[in-house]
């Protein structure tokens, strides 16, 4: 442990600039958020072209029927005009809140609340879970129109909406009071460790931080998905069989198997699964059992149970909290340094001993440009990943010896073309743009990547 902290200090001892120099850091952040968003703005920019396109590409021209393609362009279209007004609207109102002191205001607001029932600034904790509340509701209210208009528009026109105004609403308040219920005492627990364990609060943050994922693991789908949505235990059947008897041949432990009423909301579809190590749950969406044939569900099926298979959610887990502990190996230097908070117009009296949420709240927007970059490497990461869960659909027949499984591949494929023409899903998308934005291969890419190893494994078999 005193190696580690010996560690940090040097590069507490490297960033001693902060404490010091007279940087402006609210231009700085407005410029990198700026360059950001433009930049977002550039790769839609790019995009948009490929919506004139009026043929699909060769691989998929048989499997888009009468106008589905141009249904596939007109829907990817509004969808980049939406990304790309409300993008910059956003942008708009958080460098408006940036400039005009928003975040000080907010604070010395959280004060005034707790002052009306006698509380005093000696309580930071307190003050720092108000603070933050304040933040989220003032600067997601503004948000709330251009949600309507992404749902109740948008997706209506392209007849993917399922919810009605009423269902929204109820959302909108479930999340809110979600958000009250466990950030609160997640905030508490979270700055009571950077009080108790002073500057060797990295270690424990740690610890905390992945106790908090692994608990949420167990939270969200028993406490929290059930707020929005229903789990029902997929009826007998040949898709159940299918897939109990491919959780068996791989030893997966599969406690529990669902269907959810994603159609409650929308007409998109999807299958995961989640839980502990030795109990694991599976939820199929009701959508894709109705546009999906059963062997085409279980080729998904054992997509996922790829990613299981080459322990990639623990993986992600792994590269999740490197990046956490680089973040808070750098936040001391930021957490004493009274120059920051002055830049962003907290008065020096605030400044002089710098609120824990408040130096790390700045301290995440000056990150920005840095986040931006983790995000396309974690795409990167990512998109590995399903190539890999791809090619172990494919050489299921082999690791089994079973020869039902021979065209799990071919059925993948088709499981796939499938859920992309539902889903009236982009396929001519830029080569910079699905870098940035996404964390799964084209289609074409992963259509191109299981006929590269459905070859592969024929050259094995000769």
């Amino acid at each position: 442990m005193d190696l580690l902290h010996t560690q940090l200090s040097k590069i507490q001892s490297h960033l001693a600039f902060v404490a010091v120099e007279p940087i402006d850091w609210k231009l700085g952040v407005q410029a990198f958020s700026w360059a950001v968003t433009l930049f977002e703005t550039y790769l839609l920019l790019r995009q948009y072209p490929l919506y004139s396109k009026t043929e699909p590409p060769p691989v998929l021209a048989e499997h888009f029927e009468g106008n589905t393609f141009k249904k596939s362009q007109e829907y990817g279209r509004d969808k980049a005009k939406f990304a790309l007004v409300s993008g910059l609207l956003k942008q708009c109102l958080d460098s408006a809140l940036l400039q005009f002191g928003f975040y000080a205001w907010s604070w010395g607001a959280a004060g005034r609340l707790l002052a009306l029932v006698d509380y005093g600034s000696e309580y930071e904790i307190l003050q720092s879970i108000v603070f933050v509340f304040v933040l989220y509701f003032l600067s997601t209210i503004p948000t709330i129109p251009l949600s309507l208009y992404g749902t109740f528009v948008v997706e209506e026109k392209h007849g993917f909406n399922k919810m009605t105004p009423s269902l929204f609403v109820a959302d909108l308040f479930k999340g809110w009071a979600l958000a009250v219920v466990l950030g609160s005492p997640f905030l508490a627990a979270f700055l009571y460790i950077f009080k108790w364990a002073g500057d060797r609060f990295v270690p424990w943050l740690m610890a905390f931080m992945i106790t908090f994922q692994l608990s949420m693991v167990i939270i969200y789908p028993t406490v929290i998905q059930p707020l929005f949505n229903k789990l029902s235990p997929l009826a007998p059947g040949e898709l159940r069989s299918r897939i109990e008897l491919l959780a068996s041949k791989l030893h997966f432990p599969l406690k529990h198997l669902y269907e959810i009423d994603g159609s409650k909301r929308s007409s998109h579809s999807n299958a995961y699964f989640f839980g502990l190590p030795w109990s694991k749950h599976i939820v199929i969406f009701d959508t894709l059992i109705q546009q999906s044939k059963p062997e085409e569900v279980e080729a998904v099926l054992a997509h996922e149970l790829g990613h299981w298979y080459y322990l990639h959610p623990t993986k992600m887990l792994a590269v999740s909290q490197l990046h956490i502990f680089t973040i808070l190996s750098l936040f001391p230097a930021f957490l004493h340094a009274p120059a920051v908070l002055t830049a962003f117009d907290f008065p020096k009296a605030v400044a002089a001993v710098p609120p824990t949420i408040v130096a790390f709240t700045l301290f995440q927007m000056i990150l920005t440009p840095l986040e931006a970059v983790v995000s396309i490497g974690m795409n990167a990461v990512s998109r590995h990943f399903e190539y890999e869960a791809d090619k172990f659909a494919c050489e299921l027949e082999g690791k089994l010896q079973a020869e039902d499984m021979k065209d799990m591949g071919d059925r993948l494929g088709r499981a796939l073309i499938t859920i992309h023409v539902k889903n009236l899903s982009t396929v001519w998308v830029d080569w910079l743009y699905s870098a940035y934005h996404h964390s799964h291969p084209t289609l074409t890419e992963r259509l191109r990547g299981l006929e590269t190893y459905k070859v592969k494994l024929e050259k094995k078999q000769l």
